[in-house]
């Protein structure tokens, strides 16, 4: 069991979330408080970096979730980058993977 970090970097895109470690029932409320420091603006887009994520339960995913209705209230954009191999299972059998922007890593994910 690896304790969540949550580690904010700034992109030309606009803001990064590195997750790593376990998202779950305890931890999600960490990604949510870190979700309302971050200032995002119109055009820019939040990645949120998993590949450093060893798991992620249902209320990972309702963080997720949270995360992507507070980029488009702000009129901006979310991609999850390094999406590791169980949590992509779950995001593809709740059809998740057609309401996130997928990425392969962070290089990817913030290109302009």
């Amino acid at each position: 069991m690896t304790p969540l970090s949550i580690t904010t970097l700034v992109a030309a895109t606009g803001p990064v979330l590195q997750v790593v470690g376990e998202l779950d029932y305890t931890t999600a409320t960490r990604l949510r408080d870190t979700l309302a420091t971050v200032t995002l603006r119109p055009g820019q887009r939040l990645v949120l970096d998993l590949a450093g994520m060893e798991f992620c339960d249902s209320s990972g995913i309702t963080a997720l979730l949270a995360a992507r209705a507070r980029a488009h209230a702000a009129q901006a954009d979310i991609a999850l980058a390094g999406v590791p191999a169980h949590t992509l299972r779950i995001l593809h059998i709740v059809g998740l993977d057609q309401v996130f922007t997928l990425h392969p890593d962070i290089d990817a994910a913030t290109r302009p």
